[in-house]
């Protein structure tokens, strides 16, 4: 059965880093709330339904969140973490009580967001102020980043393919040094009898997968959320870019002609390539009018994107049937799987009917 696992993002929890950066008691709902309308028909501000505006620091919302997600299909969660060396961790609350605890009992892995934090300066003056740099410090700090994960990694509902760890790099190629991480986690793995880890990259339309899997990557997964803008005439594609830059508008294409290459049947059905699916995505939130925008999504049009990608996959070996939900939880880029008062739980139930509906089919034409 094709694993589904769904990103997560840790954000809804106030820790002193936000606090001097952005403001007293920030969190990703500050973004969110506080969206607005870019033009006539904009949905914005998107706001949470049954869950409400939660607190990750308390154990009941994210068993709720995991009791949610398993009733409609989610295999599991890919926690974002976030190690930027020499010891240095951020937003690691949540995720250290869901080890802690042993609850939700719900399967989960980790996603390392190896990247730097800035300040950005989405109207185009002045220069993005460097928040904190991710640094790549050499084979004793990935040893400690090692045995600091290593509870996680012996957990018993972590997720593995092969009985490989699962785990997510979000910029494969952002340093040589990655090679270096991985080798050495491998190397500490089987010291520490966890066999071995399923790395996978993340990149867009397959894009510099030769050289992340010449890395020492099992996978890459395809984040293709606006990968139509990678497929139009490149005067259309100058066309946006200007508008953004000097006009200072977003990009706004429509969702149902974006799913069209969201997933794509000549990369994610090879085997080492993973496909990603979207309900919904709108960054403005986070990057005001210099954003990235599809409008019109519905959950009868994610189902059916949901039914494709299970179609893609379902041709690989049973091991390699897995597709990335982007995201549960990324209220500031409009990209979220949770309850709002829009649809309420639409994506959910079009994601447990499309996958419902693709079982139908699959068991009609094998017993036809």
């Amino acid at each position: 059965m094709t694993k589904i696992i769904a990103l997560y993002l840790p954000q809804y929890h106030p820790i002193p880093e936000n606090d001097e950066w952005w403001e007293k008691g920030f969190t990703e709902w500050h973004n969110t709330v506080r969206a607005k309308k870019l033009y006539r028909g904009h949905k914005q501000p998107h706001l949470p339904a049954d869950l409400g505006f939660y607190d990750l620091r308390l154990p009941e919302t994210r068993i709720a969140q995991a009791e949610m997600a398993k009733k409609y299909g989610v295999e599991g969660f890919c926690y974002w973490h976030y190690w930027f060396g020499g010891d240095k961790r951020l937003l690691e609350r949540p995720f250290n009580e869901v080890l802690q605890s042993g609850e939700p009992n719900f399967p989960f892995c980790l996603g390392w967001a190896n990247h730097s934090w800035y300040k950005k300066n989405w109207g185009g003056k002045g220069k993005n102020q460097l928040l904190i740099e991710q640094k790549y410090l050499g084979k004793a700090d990935y040893e400690k980043h090692f045995f600091e994960m290593l509870p996680a990694f012996r957990d018993k509902r972590y997720i593995k393919v092969d009985d490989k760890l699962f785990f997510i790099i979000h910029s494969p190629l952002a340093s040589t040094e990655i090679s270096v991480f991985i080798d050495t986690w491998r190397w500490l793995a089987k010291q520490n009898g966890l066999n071995d880890f399923y790395f996978v990259g993340q990149t867009a339309d397959n894009r510099g997968k030769k050289e992340i899997l010449a890395s020492g990557f099992d996978a890459i997964y395809n984040y293709d959320v606006f990968n139509i803008h990678h497929h139009l005439p490149k005067v259309v594609k100058v066309f946006h870019l200007l508008k953004r830059k000097l006009l200072v508008r977003p990009t706004v294409f429509d969702y149902k002609k974006a799913i069209a290459y969201m997933v794509m049947e000549d990369k994610d059905g090879e085997q080492d390539s993973i496909p990603a699916i979207a309900p919904n995505w709108d960054h403005s939130p986070r990057s005001g009018a210099n954003s990235i925008i599809l409008k019109n999504s519905t959950p009868d049009l994610f189902k059916k994107l949901v039914i494709k990608a299970l179609n893609i996959v379902s041709k690989k070996p049973k091991n390699q049937q897995l597709i990335i939900l982007a995201s549960w939880n990324e209220w500031g880029e409009g990209n979220y799987m949770e309850p709002d008062t829009e649809f309420g739980r639409g994506y959910l139930e079009a994601l447990r009917e499309g996958i419902e509906e693709f079982e139908r089919t699959t068991k009609y034409r094998d017993e036809n």
